[in-house]
């Protein structure tokens, strides 16, 4: 990074300038309709997944495929409620001591039974050391997994968890055959894998011997991929796909007008910037909260969402979460003389040039990233946007190739501990600032999560929303609004509230073509 003298930037009046208008939707051809068969559903898919490997994480598009592939011990159903998966039931013999009985009916893709060692052999992976699995952390607390017959075993922990049973749930914590060799895994989910063409599309086949009776409901599903949304959702119009995923917000007005499309929408997920804080400016925390100042979110709920969002200025704390963390002392709210008095502060009265990391195949991380450029440069801070393909964007985040970067994403469920992987230094990935250390937040998140008393969990929580503020993990953004579209033929399909809209996809298990 380099200094530079403050010159005449724009001002607010222009930042949404060029952001008013979207783009012209082309039509798609019908090749890819005549392919798939009438019990095929076709899914239009925002990327095609950098790894499909169960226990890591490569962002939503990846997710959704593993959760038709793989399954884990605990679930969702329709209603968005924690439900037994491959579990038949579980019993908590003690704060620290779950027993698990397995349903006889699991069966993975070759036929074997689901039986305990491979629950123990799955977690194990997860825990090895040197273990990339997103979920290493989290489930970190795990001290003992012993099997006490082929469907039946009981897990130890080394202290209380209040959420152990939403891990469970997570896309990243399925349980594989424990005779997978290599990176051929096996899994259990609903669908198997039947072709793939990297780049374009994977196509899965019915489980018949899915642990659920009567799922799923199709015969398979088509996941083709469009990384350009407009061409994605040309393509559900003109009826070469039957859902999509990360509906334009541009076009939510048409959908919700239109008499064979509609769509299944929900406020949950959080867009924010991320650091490099191992050099420069931005290892100052001083900076990064002069950041948070200088942005007026409402613009960027307008340009990067079509309005459809609502401004975040502290602590993520989920919709549906039971804790108030309500606190306008800790807030980032437009404020740009503050943000310039911090900069000052820290040493950088005329601002200084910078790389802002985002990628090309979400328009909404682009023109985000777009809007916060506008607005740093309002303060002398002079960002040149890099904008790769979403594959490059998650090497360069886990690189730390960047100074700051824009982010969206969500928990996992309607819980503050939900986006301990957000911020937890012990288990760094792409969706953490680069560098970042906090031991107050690590203690604090280590607190909530072992503490089963409400009262005492949101005092937690209260401290954690005013460290989250001091040091400056990350800068919120705001909530968006985040929809799937689909045809009207489309019945089941639902989306889930929150946090957990990125597990709406459980819902496919149900989800038919009428």
């Amino acid at each position: 990074m380099t200094r530079h003298s403050l010159t005449t930037g724009p001002t607010r009046r222009t930042v949404l300038m060029g952001f008013g208008a979207g783009l012209t939707v082309m039509a798609m051809p019908g090749a890819l309709r005549a392919q798939s068969g009438p019990t095929v559903l076709r899914f239009g898919l925002s990327t095609f997944p950098p790894s499909i490997k169960p226990w890591d994480n490569t962002g939503a598009a990846a997710n959704t495929v593993k959760l038709m592939l793989n399954r884990g011990l605990t679930g969702y159903n329709n209603a968005s409620e924690l439900v037994p998966e491959l579990a038949e039931s579980w019993d908590w013999e003690s704060d620290t001591s779950i027993v698990f009985k397995l349903k006889p009916g699991a069966r993975f893709h070759n036929g074997e039974q689901v039986t305990s060692g491979d629950v123990k052999w799955s977690l194990e992976k997860i825990l090895e050391p040197g273990s990339s699995s997103f979920l290493r952390r989290d489930l970190s607390m795990i001290n003992g997994i012993e099997v006490i017959d082929d469907l039946t075993l009981r897990v130890t922990l080394s202290s209380p968890s209040a959420v152990m049973l939403d891990l469970f749930a997570n896309f990243n914590c399925p349980i594989i055959w424990s005779g997978s060799q290599g990176e051929d895994y096996i899994g259990c989910g609903p669908f198997k894998m039947k072709s793939q063409e990297r780049g374009v599309y994977i196509e899965l086949e019915r489980n018949d011997d899915f642990v659920e009776a009567g799922t799923p409901k199709v015969e398979g599903i088509r996941f083709i991929v469009y990384a350009d949304e407009n061409l994605r959702y040309a393509a559900l119009e003109a009826g070469d796909v039957d859902i999509i995923e990360y509906l334009p917000w541009s076009q939510f007005d048409t959908v919700d007008a239109s008499d064979k499309l509609k769509m299944a929408a929900s406020l949950g997920p959080y867009m924010f910037l991320l650091f490099n804080v191992t050099q420069g400016p931005f290892a100052d925390p001083r900076v990064r909260r002069a950041v948070g100042f200088a942005i007026e979110r409402q613009d960027i709920v307008d340009a990067a969402f079509a309005g459809r969002g609502e401004p975040l200025f502290s602590f993520p704390n989920p919709q549906g979460s039971p804790f108030d963390l309500s606190d306008p002392e800790h807030e980032w709210s437009y404020d740009p003389d503050r943000a310039k008095a911090l900069l000052a502060e820290a040493g950088y009265p005329n601002g200084f040039d910078c790389r802002l990391l985002a990628t090309a195949t979400y328009g909404m991380h682009q023109d985000t990233a777009s809007v916060v450029q506008a607005y740093l440069a309002m303060i002398g801070i002079n960002a040149t946007l890099d904008l790769p393909d979403w594959a490059t964007r998650v090497t360069a985040g886990t690189e730390g190739r960047y100074d700051l970067c824009v982010h969206g994403t969500s928990g996992y469920y309607n819980d503050p501990d939900s986006i301990a992987s957000l911020l937890h230094s012990a288990n760094p990935s792409y969706l953490q600032s680069f560098g970042f250390k906090s031991d107050r937040i690590d203690s604090l998140l280590d607190q909530g999560r072992a503490e089963t008393d409400p009262d005492k969990r949101t005092a937690i929580y209260q401290e954690l929303n005013t460290v989250y503020f001091e040091e400056v993990p990350q800068v919120p953004l705001n909530w968006r609004v985040q929809a799937y579209a689909m045809s009207n033929r489309i019945q089941g399909f639902a989306s889930f509230p929150g946090f957990l809209n990125g597990a709406s996809t459980y819902s496919l298990d149900e989800t038919t073509l009428g």
